[in-house]
């Protein structure tokens, strides 16, 4: 089982963060966390690596659900989101599969909460 969705588009990085961010506050989502990896990379280990966004995206009232159904389920929010530069140019975006990550909690309330989300960000990548 894949644990992702993914999609390669032909974009300026930049340009598909913010498209990406737009489409995800459209779907109820909102940006917690947002890491340049390539910054953090190059201050952290001074080396050079390419364009990489980390967005930590979450949706309150499902994550509200998910914390009533399962108090540790924090550990698993939010829901990362990326937005990477490959060689040849093109840009991946990719959102995690709440399904996948979830499936090791036996908790049947989680289902239904993970069945939404990951609808949602699979259009939301599939969009892209």
């Amino acid at each position: 089982m894949a644990y992702y969705y993914s999609k390669t588009v032909r974009a300026d990085f930049e340009e598909a963060v913010s498209g990406i961010k737009n489409s995800l506050k459209a779907e109820g989502f909102g940006i917690l966390t947002e890491i340049d990896v390539k910054s953090t990379l190059k201050k952290k280990l001074d080396v050079d690596f390419r364009n990489y966004k980390i967005l930590g995206a979450c949706n309150p009232p499902y994550a509200y659900k998910a914390l009533q159904a399962e108090d540790k389920i924090g550990t698993m929010l939010p829901c990362n989101v990326i937005v990477q530069e490959k060689v040849d140019g093109t840009i991946e975006i990719a959102a995690i599969d709440p399904i996948a990550s979830m499936q090791a909690v036996d908790n049947p309330q989680l289902q239904d909460v993970a069945g939404t989300i990951a609808q949602k960000l699979k259009q939301i990548v599939e969009a892209a």
